[in-house]
């Protein structure tokens, strides 16, 4: 099962969305807000995206962050930091249960989906 987390009213995650429903591909939205993250799944993710690729560090989320979070933010914290602040994972994150791909691209997803 195709899914995409996001937030709702995030123009990049529409996007994707609307791209994965012209193709008619079938998948489910996982809004971040709204249905929130466990650890375990974004222990996961950083495990196979890394911390740099997943969290957005252009983000209003991040730099409303506390100073000492982001001097301090790592691996063995930046867990506890997310599920926290959900909105500091880039979006869309598309996971099509063989692979992980964080942002959107129409060229990305034809190459996916192909």
């Amino acid at each position: 099962m195709i899914t995409l987390y996001g937030i709702k009213n995030c123009d990049t995650v529409k996007k994707a969305r609307n791209w994965l429903a012209k193709h008619n591909i079938d998948y489910r939205f996982h809004d971040f807000r709204a249905d929130g993250l466990d650890k375990s799944q974004v222990t996961s993710w950083i495990a196979e995206l890394g911390l740099e690729t997943l969290v957005n560090k252009r983000s209003t989320t991040w730099k409303e962050l506390d100073q000492s979070v982001k001097e301090n933010f790592n691996e063995q914290n930046a867990v506890a930091v997310i599920v926290e602040n959900p909105t500091l994972i880039k979006r869309p994150l598309l996971d099509t249960s063989k692979q992980k791909y964080v942002g959107f691209k129409d060229t990305e997803y034809t190459q996916i989906f192909n």
